[in-house]
């Protein structure tokens, strides 16, 4: 909401905050969200300071079963600087989409070569920050939950589930290739301008398969780092089979969902910008 606000009256009359305001709105919203969201995601991997305790559930006044180990609420996850390394890889994936993006429909002969060096600019630090991400979670511990249900660290554990889970290696493997294949083939030839197809839909195959990798296959998704036995694995965080059988079916809707999400775009963007059109100040979409 900050961005959109932000977006569309940076230049409205009657703008008291000036706008250049708005725009340190814009800037603020575009590094935080993205930051944010991928030091959240490297929480499945290193862990967050909760506790449960189910034996809570009797008591009538106060019954929450979970509570933060400390006063910090969460925040204290962002004293790890390997949720810093995810964060920054993210915003800075992010920024190279957008070029890509860009590249994709905005036909402008003197725009296009800046927005290439940008993608260049911005893919050198997303490469080296993800690459020591990925190193750290497979050559690392995992919390593996073992036959009796207790959550215990093992090493290489996501490297196994990678290799014992071969549809969600080759995923993974398929998705890091795609979005590599984008960026480089943008950077170094002039004329493409599909690199978003690719980088895009390598950046949804890797997504998916970090997530199932941090909870298939035996594994605790959101770990505990103060109270392993408190992780929440799907077993023990699902409500009943039912539960399970209810998601399951409402995630057939799913490729409807982004075969309707997939449409829309290419119908917003089936003609590319041009700069006489930028300059227009009537909307676009």
């Amino acid at each position: 909401m900050l961005q959109a606000v932000a977006y569309e009256f940076q230049s409205k009359p009657g703008n008291v905050l000036g706008r250049s305001t708005y725009r340190r709105f814009l800037v603020f919203n575009g590094f935080v969200g993205p930051f944010l969201l991928g030091a959240a995601v490297a929480t499945f991997f290193t862990g967050s300071a909760f506790v449960i305790d189910k034996s809570a559930m009797g008591d009538t006044l106060a019954p929450v079963i979970s509570r933060w180990a400390n006063g910090w609420h969460g925040l204290d996850a962002l004293a790890d600087p390997w949720n810093w390394v995810l964060g920054l890889a993210v915003f800075f994936l992010s920024r190279v989409l957008g070029s890509l993006y860009f590249i994709n429909n905005i036909a402008d002969d003197a725009l296009q070569p800046r927005l290439r060096r940008q993608v260049l600019t911005d893919a050198v630090p997303f490469v080296l920050l993800f690459v020591a991400f990925v190193g750290r979670v497979l050559l690392g511990p995992g919390y593996a939950v073992d036959a009796s249900g207790t959550v215990v660290l093992t090493p290489y554990k996501y490297a196994l589930n990678l290799w014992q889970m071969p549809a969600v290696g080759v995923t993974f493997v398929v998705g890091v290739g795609l979005v590599l294949y984008g960026i480089v083939r943008t950077i170094v030839k002039s004329g493409f301008v599909y690199g978003i197809w690719a980088a895009g839909t390598g950046t949804v195959l890797t997504v998916l398969a970090l997530l199932l990798t941090a909870g298939y296959n035996s594994t605790a998704y959101y770990p505990s780092s103060v109270s392993p036995e408190s992780s929440l694995t799907i077993a023990n965080s699902s409500s009943s089979l039912f539960t399970l059988q209810t998601m399951a079916w409402v995630s057939v809707a799913i490729p409807f969902v982004l075969a309707y999400i997939a449409y829309a775009w290419h119908a917003m963007d089936r003609d590319s910008l041009t700069r006489k059109e930028l300059e227009n100040g009537e909307h676009k979409y």
